[in-house]
């Protein structure tokens, strides 16, 4: 049951990048690094203030549906009532979050469509190399350490 539950977020995770994105690359500018930010903006294509709209337009709501899935599966369909269990099962759930978000979503998806190639940009690197993915995914490790602890307290205090 919880390799199904995992599926499913990763997945409800991969939605809600998608439905952010849309049918441009431009519109998930904010996922990009600096470099290719800072061309599409000499470009014209769009300006900061239009990016930091849409990454505010996506990250609160992002946070709070995953967060709330999160809450949602540990209490209700898993019927966890210990903080410990709790934890533990979110802790699993944020880890591989994390990590799919690095290998499946980064390296994978990313790398591999063309679609997330913004014209104009085609020269600067836009995929994180497999070194950057393991940094930042072992930073993250550690911030789902207390951000697990967070949704677990949530989760039994329901």
């Amino acid at each position: 049951m919880i390799v199904l539950q995992l599926v499913l977020y990763c997945a409800l995770f991969t939605l809600m990048v998608k439905a952010a994105v849309g049918n441009n690359a431009l519109n998930g500018l904010y996922f990009y690094p600096k470099p290719v930010q800072e061309r599409v903006f000499e470009l014209g294509l769009t300006d900061r203030g239009t990016v930091l709209r849409k990454r505010k337009g996506f990250m609160i709501p992002f946070f709070i549906v995953m967060g709330t899935a999160l809450v949602m599966i540990i209490r209700v369909w898993n019927g966890i009532r210990t903080f410990r269990e709790a934890y533990l099962q979110a802790l699993l759930f944020l880890e591989v979050m994390n990590w799919y978000d690095g290998i499946v979503i980064d390296r994978i998806w990313v790398g591999h469509r063309r679609f997330w190639i913004i014209p104009g940009t085609e020269d600067i690197p836009f995929v994180q190399t497999w070194p950057q993915v393991l940094e930042k995914r072992g930073i993250l490790t550690l911030v789902w350490l207390a951000g697990a602890a967070l949704i677990a307290g949530i989760a039994v205090l329901l």
